[in-house]
């Protein structure tokens, strides 16, 4: 287990691996500017790299895991597949252009990256995770933008799903969807964790307790993610803001500053609904 002090930095799956609670996110970072910011985030101590086919990046940040000189023992490396992929011998194609792509030869986690359920075969997909964990080519297998409905699918072909990385923050709080994870033992990765807009940073919720506790904005609300058990995977290529929303281990919320920031919530969808948008 990784700590800060007394407080854990990362959770666990049902598995019983366990993942950063705070990771890089990299989309939309490419080339170039993908490979500095992961060589350079991982400089300044992240040891959770989140990627995905679809993000066209996966062989930069790759070299820049390469040129941080790290030990890819130390690393948990997350990907994600299309649904061009989504059967048993697509699966394992989609693994072996991944880690072809990012120069491993195994990942920490592999997502589903959209069930597409009018194709109908994310079921399959999911079945051959579970197999590809058993054979040892990953450690842990998820999904990515699945409803509960989605999540039910998977479940009734007998498999527990260990992850599902959505839409969330404070303002897209689905709440009935992570209720639903809760209820099933399934980890949430937040994507998108500070919002596209950024608004509700200057928010008296989130400003608040930032000007209160010395922290910035971004870091209160990263702190709420963490402090709720979740997973999140944050985009910065900035050397400072990547060690900002690392450095969320030292404090903690109340109960009113978690409570208010929960209230900030409007009842919106995600940006996309994962019944029709698909890659």
């Amino acid at each position: 287990m990784t700590c800060k002090g007394t407080e854990t930095t990362t959770t666990e799956l049902a598995n019983g691996v366990r993942v950063p609670l705070i990771g890089l996110g990299t989309w939309p970072l490419r080339g170039e500017d993908a490979a500095a910011a992961v060589s350079q985030a991982i400089s300044n101590g992240y040891r959770h790299i989140d990627t995905a086919e679809n993000y066209a990046n996966e062989s930069a940040v790759g070299e820049g895991i390469r040129r941080s000189g790290i030990a890819r023992s130390e690393l948990f490396l997350t990907t994600k597949f299309n649904t061009r992929w989504h059967s048993r011998s697509g699966v394992r194609e989609a693994f072996g252009n991944s880690v072809q792509q990012l120069g491993t030869d195994y990942l920490d986690l592999f997502l589903v990256h959209w069930p597409n359920p009018a194709q109908g075969r994310y079921v399959d997909a999911c079945e051959e995770l579970q197999n590809l964990v058993d054979d040892g080519s990953i450690r842990a297998w998820g999904v990515s933008n699945f409803k509960p409905s989605h999540l039910k699918a998977v479940q009734g072909a007998g498999l527990a799903v260990p992850l599902n990385q959505v839409q969330v923050d404070p303002e897209h709080g689905q709440p009935d969807q992570l209720a639903y994870h809760r209820g099933h033992g399934i980890v949430t990765a937040a994507y998108s964790p500070l919002g596209r807009s950024g608004g509700f940073l200057s928010h008296p919720a989130v400003d608040g307790p930032a000007k209160e506790l010395g922290k910035t904005p971004a870091q209160i609300v990263l702190r709420w993610h963490v402090q709720h058990g979740r997973v999140a995977v944050p985009k910065s290529a900035d050397s400072q803001r990547q060690q900002q929303n690392l450095d969320v281990f030292n404090f903690r919320l109340n109960q009113q500053h978690m409570a208010a920031i929960d209230a900030l919530e409007t009842g919106a969808a995600p940006r996309l609904d994962s019944d029709t948008y698909f890659h």
